[in-house]
C-alpha cells in the first residue's frame, strides 16, 4: 500500500520532540524544552492588528502571492541586499518549508547538504527522488563546508546539476558562514544553484549580516519568512526570492503550488504587508539582545573539559559535544539526559552526523519572551540576574545539564 520511498521516513524530529515534551509535562514531569526551536517572543502588535483588520478577507489570492506583499518583500530585500529584486521574483508560501519541498520535487540533480543540516532537508530530497551528497564539516570552520569539500564531490561528475543548501545563521549549530566569497567562486565555476536558507538572518548577532546572495545573486534562491524574527511560526508564511536568471524554476514552483496549496491564507498575507513595510527595528534589536545574552549565558556555563561548544552567533541554537564514552549513540545519550534531568534536546544524528558523535542541538528559547521584552530596553546590557529572573528554566536546565555531564 505504501511506496517504498516513504516507508523509511519518520516524523520530523523537531516537531516530535515538542510533542514528547508536552506529553511529559502533562504527566507532571518538569521538562526543560531545549529541543524545539520556536521564537519565545510575541508577534509585533501592529502586525497582529493588521491580522484582525483583515480577518474578513476570504477570497483566494494569486498563487504566487498577494501583489502588495510581494512588492513589500521585494523592496525590503532589495534594500537589505543592495540588489534589485522585483515583485515577480517573490513567491509566497505556507511557510518556507513547503516551498523547499516543491523545489526538491522539481529539481533534477544532486542535493549538496553540509553536515549538520536542518532535519527536513534530507527527507524532502528523498521524497523528491534526488541523490543526497553529504558534505562533512569541522567545528573550526563554524560547521560550514570549504570550497575543497564541495569541489571534491563535483569533480566526480561535472555533468550533473547540483543544488547546494546553505543555512546561515545555522540550525542546529547557531554559527554563521564566514567563507561566503570563496564559496561563491565555486558556485560560479561549476554553475551551481544555491538555496540560501536565511530564516534566522534577522537574528544574526553581528551588525552586518552577509549572505551568499551578496556574492552570487544570479545563482541564489533566498528562503525566509515570518516564523523566527517575527515570532509567527504558527502563522505559516514564508517566501522564496528567485532571481530572474532562474525563471524556469520559479515558474515551475508556481505550477506545483497551484496543484498543492493553491494560495496562502488571505488574512495572514494582508497582515504580513505590515511586517515588511513597518519599522520593527526596535523589536528585532531587543529580540537579538535577549537571545544573544541568553545564548552566551548557556555557552559560558556549559563549556568545560567535558563539553565542547562554539559561541552562538545567531538564531536560537547551540550544538554541544559531550566528551564521554558511556553511550553508543547521540540518540541514546539524549534519551538518558531527558530521563535523568528533564532536559529535552535533539541528537546530532538527526542533523546528519554519525550517531557515534556525541553531539546535540540545544535550543535556548524556553522562557517567556513577552515578559522579558517588556522589561528590557533597546541595547540594554542583560546580566545574569535578569536571565535568572526572566529565563529561570534556562538557568536551571543548564545547571542540570552541566551536573549531568560531570557525573558521567
Amino acid at each position: 500500500m505504501l511506496k517504498n520511498i516513504v516507508k523509511g521516513l519518520k516524523p520530523s524530529s523537531t516537531l516530535k520532540i515538542n510533542e514528547i515534551s508536552k506529553d511529559l509535562e502533562n504527566k507532571g514531569k518538569k521538562i526543560f524544552k531545549f529541543g524545539f526551536g520556536q521564537s519565545p517572543f510575541q508577534v509585533p502588535l501592529d502586525i497582529i492588528n493588521e491580522l484582525k483588520n483583515n480577518s474578513h478577507q476570504n477570497k483566494y489570492l494569486p498563487v504566487q502571492g498577494l501583489k502588495e506583499l510581494r512588492e513589500a518583500v521585494a523592496k525590503y530585500t532589495s534594500t537589505k541586499k543592495d540588489y534589485i529584486y522585483k515583485p515577480e521574483n517573490v513567491i509566497i508560501g505556507p511557510g518556507s518549508k513547503e516551498l523547499m519541498f516543491l523545489l526538491h520535487t522539481l529539481f533534477d540533480g544532486d542535493i549538496l547538504l553540509p553536515v549538520p543540516s536542518w532535519v527536513s532537508y534530507a527527507p524532502q530530497a528523498i521524497i523528491g527522488r534526488n541523490k543526497i551528497q553529504l558534505i562533512e564539516t569541522k567545528r573550526e570552520n563554524n560547521w560550514f563546508p570549504t570550497t575543497t569539500d564541495i569541489e571534491k564531490i563535483i569533480l566526480k561528475n561535472k555533468s550533473k546539476n547540483y543544488l547546494l543548501f546553505l543555512n546561515s545563521p545555522n540550525n542546529p549549530s547557531g554559527q554563521i558562514c564566514k567563507n561566503l566569497e570563496e564559496l561563491s567562486e565555486i558556485v560560479k565555476k561549476y554553475n551551481l544553484i544555491i538555496l540560501s536558507d536565511e530564516i534566522y538572518s534577522e537574528l544574526s548577532f553581528e551588525n552586518e549580516f552577509k549572505s551568499i546572495s551578496n556574492f552570487c545573486p544570479e545563482k541564489t534562491i533566498i528562503s525566509t519568512g515570518l516564523s523566527k524574527w517575527c515570532g509567527a511560526g504558527g502563522w505559516r508564511l514564508g517566501h522564496f526570492i528567485i532571481p530572474s536568471t532562474l525563471n524556469d524554476l520559479k515558474d515551475t514552483i508556481n505550477v506545483l503550488a497551484s496543484e498543492t496549496f493553491s494560495s496562502v491564507s488571505a488574512p495572514i498575507q494582508y497582515a504580513a504587508v505590515a511586517a515588511y513595510t513597518g519599522d520593527h527595528s526596535k523589536y528585532i534589536s531587543i529580540s537579538k539582545n535577549i537571545l544573544k545574552a541568553v545564548g552566551n549565558y548557556v555557552y559560558e556555563n556549559l563549556k568545560s573539559n567535558k563539553i565542547l561548544i562554539n559561541k552562538p552567533q545567531g538564531g536560537f541554537y547551540l550544538m554541544p559535544e559531550f566528551l564521554n564514552k558511556k553511550f553508543i549513540t547521540s540518540s541514546e545519550m539524549c534519551d538518558n539526559i531527558l530521563k535523568e534531568t528533564g532536559v529535552a534536546m535533539l541528537p546530532g544524528s538527526d542533523f546528519g552526523f554519525d550517531g557515534k558523535k556525541m553531539l546535540a542541538r540545544l535550543s535556548f528559547t524556553d522562557f517567556d519572551g513577552e515578559e522579558f521584552m517588556k522589561q528590557t530596553q533597546n541595547e540594554q546590557k542583560i546580566d545574569k540576574n535578569m536571565i535568572l529572573k526572566f529565563a529561570p528554566k534556562i538557568v536551571e536546565g543548564v545547571d542540570k545539564l552541566k551536573k549531568w555531564s560531570e557525573s558521567i
